[in-house]
């Protein structure tokens, strides 16, 4: 059952309730309450002998009439004294048994009437009440059928809406589907409901959104793709030229500026490498890759970043547990190694990198530094590609704003995810001071069996 539809019915029934509600209460106001016209109906019978027979006796007939009715009724007719009926009725009941009216006491199935009003039956007759008891009164048929036509009418509405919001709970599973696939890259999803559908112009609107989406990332594909490749070629000059600089040039003097030039060409080439990397995760659908040891791998990435630290250091704390994980190997080693090269730049003179299992099937991979860390507001930007923070530390130690994009989207490939949350004290830095510095989680999933 869909949630529409739920929603719905609980709706329709509320509507209904009170409905009902509202109708008797207008009713009871307008024409009396219907439950005591049921039980005038049910009651016709005895009011009947008591109206056509008992009271068109003679005055001194009258007690006889009523005592043959006695006989053969199989109700219960005694006469009180009026104060004691009064007392028995609710106030605002008792102006109408004073007036000579039949008053109904539904729920005790009985009712009250005077004798008469002038004492002309017997002596003290006005002071005296007939009461009628154990009438055939059965409010309860009358509720069940009030419940019956209660339940046909719900019906009758819940069928129709049943049917609408079938059709329409799939349309929206369609949409949602077209987004889910378009999310996971298919930027060829489309909705397509039908014309008649109620959903058709929203499914327009979303296929219209995404063909704009598609032709922007297109666009930013190509682009990247084409400035990346054509950079290749000035840079590749750029090499040639100053090899044969070096060649023909004596001067050890140049020697420094030719350095510096390789320099820079090496950043251009790093940077169009990176760009090329971001361009094909972009649009990389779920890597598919043999089972490799998870706990292996972070160990040869820690290896391979404590070997490139000059005067930093770094503990690495790798659980024993099992760890196969499936998919790309060389791009899971690449996220790790860019958050470990990412923590070695801002570090004051620690990492420390801390893996182990969880119970929910997956690694939990802390990378902590004890550098100046991460603003919290920043903390969702930095994963944005070429997005650096404008802190002098942030300048001095380089780089082009990709490393953390590129881990972010391998992680997500392969079901994963990453996150940075506040810094663990504990970690003294180059001053003295304690400061938290940055905690990176990467959480990568394990192989299921």
């Amino acid at each position: 059952m869909n949630r529409i539809f739920q929603r719905f019915v609980v709706l329709v029934m509320l509507a209904i309730t009170l409905a009902t509600f509202v109708i008797y209460f207008t009713f009871s106001r307008l024409f009396g309450d219907p439950l005591e016209q049921i039980a005038t109906r049910q009651a016709a019978g005895q009011i009947f002998l008591l109206e056509q027979y008992i009271d068109r006796a003679a005055s001194d007939e009258w007690l006889a009439r009523l005592n043959k009715v006695r006989e053969v009724s199989g109700a219960d007719m005694e006469l009180l004294a009026l104060p004691a009926a009064l007392g028995a009725l609710p106030e605002r009941r008792r102006a109408e048994l004073l007036r000579g009216a039949i008053v109904l006491d539904v729920a005790g199935k009985a009712f009250y009437r005077r004798v008469d009003l002038t004492g002309a039956r017997y002596i003290d007759s006005d002071a005296e009440v007939i009461h009628v008891q154990r009438l055939p009164i059965d409010i309860g048929e009358a509720l069940g059928m009030e419940a019956i036509r209660f339940a046909i009418v719900a019906l009758f509405l819940l069928v129709p809406i049943g049917w609408w919001s079938r059709s329409h709970w799939r349309g929206l599973q369609a949409l949602s589907r077209v987004a889910d696939d378009f999310g996971r890259g298919d930027l060829a999803a489309r909705p397509a409901p039908r014309q008649t559908s109620s959903i058709a112009p929203l499914a327009g609107r979303i296929g219209d959104m995404a063909e704009r989406i598609a032709t922007l990332l297109e666009t930013r594909k190509n682009l990247l793709h084409a400035v990346s490749h054509e950079l290749r070629t000035p840079i590749a000059r750029l090499e040639f030229g100053l090899e044969l600089l070096r060649a023909a040039a004596d001067d050890p003097a140049l020697e420094p500026r030719l350095l510096a030039l390789e320099g820079d060409v090496d950043e251009l080439k790093a940077l169009v490498n990176e760009l090329l990397s971001l361009n094909k995760l972009d649009h990389a659908e779920a890597p598919q890759g043999a089972p490799f040891d998870l706990a292996a791998m972070l160990r040869a990435c820690a290896d391979g970043c404590a070997a490139g630290l000059r005067d930093k250091t770094l503990e690495a704390h790798i659980g024993a547990a099992d760890g196969l994980a499936d998919g790309d190997q060389r791009l899971l080693a690449r996220a790790v190694n860019n958050v470990l090269g990412n923590a070695a730049k801002y570090a004051a003179g620690g990492i420390v990198l801390t893996a182990a299992r969880r119970d929910a099937g997956h690694w939990t991979v802390v990378v902590q530094d004890d550098g100046p860390g991460i603003p919290a507001d920043m903390r969702g930007r930095v994963f944005e590609p070429f997005y650096r923070l404008g802190r002098d530390a942030d300048h001095a130690a380089g780089g082009y704003g990709l490393g953390l994009a590129i881990a972010q989207r391998a992680l997500q490939l392969h079901g994963g995810a990453i996150a940075i949350e506040d810094g663990m004290d504990g970690m003294d830095g180059a001053d003295g001071a304690t400061p938290r510095g940055a905690r990176l989680v990467l959480t990568i999933p394990c192989r299921r069996t």
